[in-house]
């Protein structure tokens, strides 16, 4: 829909008769004569809802003026007076219909009816219409109402009056002056603000003229004509710059004045289209955080927030100073308020005021370490601790107070939230070298809290690479011996499972058990099998279980993945310790205890000790390790070789993560300088001086609330300048074939939650086909809204229906139905059948974003898989990614540097996207080049919350290779 075209907004009726059912003309026409009022009531709904469908019912104008115009009935009343506002009023030459006669005498008497409510639904309906014909007849009796004692009439009154004047100026030609008679001579606050609007609508200097007889006591005037002048002043101020300092110096005594929500809301957000200085938008913004922080409705705190995201978006750097105001609505019990108040302080966030913050959020964390029975405590805490890491980074003399505040409530976090601190340790361990011992010391003493493997992994990845110093190497290598417990782990363990199986022999020596025959309560003797008395061996309880060190508790769990990452943390610091020290004493120490630990590991994975048998994979990392050792003792070891494990245990990975970091801090850069480049004026632009200006050449500046209004209305218009009617085109589709006695096709149109289908009919026989009606059912989360009435088609005649289908979810959805008709001479009825229609999923599935966290979190969470094998004759992987992408709609968070490059031979990349629905969508593609065929082979792996969209996301994956796997003819 273009923004320039104009429609007209009918008023919604609810159709209570959802089941398909259908009504003739006559049988409407028998309703409105011969029906109670009730039944009279029912076929003025289904009329209406059958002329917003496109049938236009014009046989039914005389009996609805005969038998529902003369009513009393309020409810019939009011349903006429719908019918009035959509019927067509001109007939096919474009004059009015003789039944607008009767029409507008009966408007007329309506107009003057003793009950006020009548008055004035009469008079909202008049701003309605829009034929002078009509309207020139209702003027006197319009002019009449603006003096009634009720002021609900005198507020319709007036709109009434604005609506004729904006229709046709030569019927109310005095219309603004007799508007601004009304407003100083009203007293109710409703029709004054309705007359104010009239008046600032059409005569501007009259409108100022009364702004400034009411701007001393404007803090006294209603809150309905407050927001008026607040509207008048941002359109005034915008298109008269000469007069934008006075309006702003109002608008602001306003602000500080006024005690209504309403007006401060309306205020701080007209403030900022007309303002750029710091010290009002602070101002403004301040306003609305009281006003966030004092509505109890999460909805509003929500809508609050995103008005000041915008107005800092739009004025970088202006809002540091109200960052402590915004991060008080961490008071509220709802998540996604603090989830936007903390991302708000984080763009807000300076060195003037990163202390303040941090030690406020380390307040709410306490208070969320200390309740743990509170809501969402643990996805607060989350957050909470992703803020505190986000500011650490930033800015370095905050770093160690901060580890030192997450590494003691550690062991209180949950896996998710310990791996973030992990991760924050590591990157403030590589961006601050002057920190790492005192950080490295207070991990040390932090690990044996650690109850997530994962974090663990993540520390001891730590260990390895930042201890540099004997002694750092010594001290971490005395937490790994002390983590790991008594070696050998398989003599140990079952030592103590024989002092076990000792004690509890004692303990059923010292209890004689009872001998003899057992007799039940019901006098029999009970059996008992003698392969059930033999003693099993006592299994250990989970708190005995937690009393282990941490990694001998993982290794014991049959976590092998950690003894790996423990093997490549030991040679690393064998490796370092050796350049750093020539003790060979210790040097030799640190190998013999080395290799007892990887032995001692593997013996037990491979014993009935743990609860999962070792791997091969970490079984050949454990021995790859422990070769290493054995050959440092080597003497014939050559340079080059030492020069490569160095190259590999202690280079490589450390290159690998400033690579990282560096990359995401190119994209946190990328981010933070978005807004500024948004809002930056050109070099070039000219500075305008308003004292040099002349009367008129103010340049008229945007008013961006309006630009809103207007594309939440009609649409943005850049998002139909490139569309082709070509693009129209491909959204019809057709239901049955040109040899069918019916021709029928649809235009779809894809909404947000519905579709609608604009289908035509055309009857290509010679006679006239009677009751002829479209049936349509659905498959899969579609709901028909609606089914249209029969009607009679004549010869070679066209007809138009409307069917609006509800859709609820992003699965598959089917469309189908038949199209029956009267036969002729008492034959039966006709059917054509209708092809199906295939509801394209595509249109609700976005792109979107999010953190590697919650992507795994997700992926772990969604029960519903869909495994679909890749087989494509595509020249590469990132052409496969490509069309994938384009087939799913969904985008890639995999960096592009972690992609490879284009003739890699082995490609991994995880995708997501969100539905209109709110439904989540995880992707993770796996392929590689087939080296015999040349193909494209993996796997892609689609989870989902519910089966359908995983299902429907993995039949657009195999459409991929459907269609790039087509045979293409050059030549027959």
């Amino acid at each position: 829909m273009s923004s320039k075209t104009k429609q007209a907004a009918y008023t919604l009726v609810f159709d209570p008769t959802t089941g398909g059912e259908s009504y003739t003309v006559s049988e409407l026409q028998k309703a409105l004569e011969k029906g109670s009022e009730d039944e009279k009531v029912a076929a003025m709904k289904h009329i209406l809802v059958m002329m917003l469908d496109g049938n236009p019912l014009p046989e039914l104008l005389m009996h609805i003026v005969r038998f529902v115009m003369p009513s009393k009935n309020k409810k019939l009343k009011k349903l006429l007076y719908f019918y009035w506002e959509i019927v067509p009023k001109m007939d096919e030459e474009g004059k009015l219909r003789h039944e607008m006669i009767l029409v507008c005498n009966a408007i007329q008497h309506d107009l003057q009816h003793p009950n006020e409510y009548i008055r004035g639904s009469t008079l909202r309906f008049l701003t309605k219409l829009h034929e002078p014909e009509l309207l020139e007849q209702m003027v006197p009796s319009v002019m009449a109402c603006l003096d009634y004692r009720y002021a609900y009439v005198r507020k319709y009154a007036i709109l009434a009056v604005l609506s004729i004047y904006k229709v046709s100026e030569h019927l109310l030609p005095d219309a603004k002056e007799i508007i601004y008679t009304f407003l100083e001579g009203e007293t109710d606050p409703v029709c004054k603000r309705n007359a104010f609007v009239g008046v600032a609508e059409l005569n501007r200097e009259s409108a100022l003229k009364y702004l400034e007889e009411n701007i001393v006591d404007i803090e006294k005037v209603d809150p309905l004509l407050q927001s008026a002048f607040v509207e008048f002043i941002r359109k005034d101020a915008t298109n008269t710059p000469s007069l934008k300092s006075q309006y702003v110096s109002l608008l602001l005594d306003l602000l500080c004045t006024t005690i209504y929500d309403d007006v401060v809301f309306e205020t701080a957000l007209a403030l900022p289209v007309l303002t750029s200085e710091s010290s009002i938008l602070s101002t403004c913004v301040s306003k609305l955080t009281d006003l966030a922080d004092r509505v109890s409705d999460n909805n509003v705190k929500l809508i609050v927030l995103d008005r000041v995201q915008d107005i800092n978006s739009s004025n970088p750097g202006a809002l540091e100073e109200r960052t402590l105001d915004i991060l008080r609505l961490l008071n509220a019990e709802d998540l996604d308020v603090r989830s936007k108040a903390l991302d708000i302080c984080l763009d807000l966030i300076s060195s003037r005021n990163a202390e303040d913050v941090v030690q406020l959020l380390k307040k709410e964390l306490q208070i969320t370490v200390n309740n743990n029975e509170k809501e969402n405590a643990m996805k607060y805490r989350q957050l909470l601790i992703k803020t505190i890491r986000s500011i650490a980074i930033k800015f370095s003399e905050m770093a160690s107070s901060v580890i030192s505040l997450l590494l003691e409530f550690i062991g209180e976090l949950n896996s998710v939230a310990t791996c973030g601190v992990i991760s924050f340790v590591k990157d403030v361990m590589e961006k601050y070298p002057q920190q790492r011992s005192d950080i490295l010391n207070q991990l040390i003493g932090s690990l044996d809290n650690i109850k997530s493997a994962k974090a663990y992994r993540g520390a001891l990845w730590i260990l390895g690479e930042y201890s540099e110093s004997s002694s750092e190497i010594q001290s971490s290598w005395k937490h790994l011996r002390g983590s790991i417990g008594e070696v050998p782990i398989v003599q140990s363990e079952m030592r103590k499972q024989n002092q076990i199986e000792d004690s509890n022999d004692e303990a059923k020596e010292e209890v004689a058990k009872p001998t003899g025959p057992v007799i039940l309560p019901d006098g029999t003797y009970a059996t008992e099998s003698a392969f059930g008395t033999e003693d099993r061996p006592k299994k250990l309880s989970t708190s005995e279980k937690e009393k282990r060190p941490p990694l001998r508790r993982f290794i014991l769990g049959g976590d092998f993945y950690t003894a790996a990452i423990l093997a490549s943390t030991i040679v690393k610091l064998v490796l370092k310790f050796d350049k750093v020290s020539k003790d060979k004493h210790v040097m030799n120490a640190l190998k013999s205890e080395g290799l007892l630990i990887l032995v001692s590991i593997i013996r037990a994975g491979q014993s009935t000790l743990v609860e999962r048998k070792i791997d091969e994979d970490s079984t050949d990392r454990l021995l790859t390790a422990i070769s290493i050792l054995m050959d440092e003792n080597n003497p014939n070891e050559k340079p080059a070789e030492r020069n490569l494990l160095d190259v590999a245990f202690v280079e490589a990975t450390r290159e690998s993560f400033k690579n990282q970091l560096s990359l995401s801090k190119r994209a946190n850069l990328r981010r933070s300088v978005k807004d500024v480049v948004k809002n930056a004026d050109a070099i070039e632009k000219a500075v305008s001086f308003r004292q040099f200006s002349g009367v008129g050449s103010g340049a008229i500046e945007k008013d961006t609330i309006e630009e809103d209004l207007n594309i939440a209305i009609n649409g943005d218009a850049s998002d139909f300048a490139g569309k082709h009617l070509s693009s129209k085109l491909k959204k019809i589709v057709p239901l049955t074939g040109f040899s069918d006695p019916v021709y029928a096709e649809a235009y779809i149109t894809n909404n947000q939650f519905d579709v609608v289908l604009d289908v035509l009919l055309v009857n290509q026989t010679k006679e006239t086909l009677k009751n002829l009606h479209v049936q349509f059912a659905t498959l899969g989360d579609l709901k028909i809204i609606d089914n249209p009435p029969s009607s009679n088609v004549v010869p070679h005649g066209f007809h138009r229906i409307t069917i609006t289908v509800k859709v609820s979810s992003a699965d598959t959805g089917v469309i189908f139905g038949n199209i029956i008709y009267d036969g002729k001479h008492g034959e039966d009825a006709r059917y054509v059948i209708l092809n199906d229609v295939h509801i394209d999923i595509m249109d609700y599935i976005k792109p979107a974003v999010t953190s590697d966290e919650r992507f795994r979190t997700m992926w772990n969470e969604f029960e519903w898989e869909n495994k679909i094998s890749v087989k494509s004759d595509l020249p590469s992987l990132h052409a496969y990614l490509e069309e994938l992408i384009k087939g799913t709609n969904m985008g890639v968070l995999t960096p592009q540097e972690s992609l490879g490059e284009e003739d890699c031979r082995f490609l991994s990349s995880n995708l997501y996207a969100k539905s209109s629905f709110g439904e989540d969508a995880l992707a993770n593609l796996c392929i590689e080049k087939d080296v015999n065929t040349n193909q494209v082979v993996g796997y892609v792996r689609i989870r989902s919350k519910g089966q359908g969209l995983a299902l429907s996301l993995g039949d657009r994956v195999a459409l991929i290779a459907k269609q790039s796997n087509k045979i293409e003819l050059t030549r027959v």
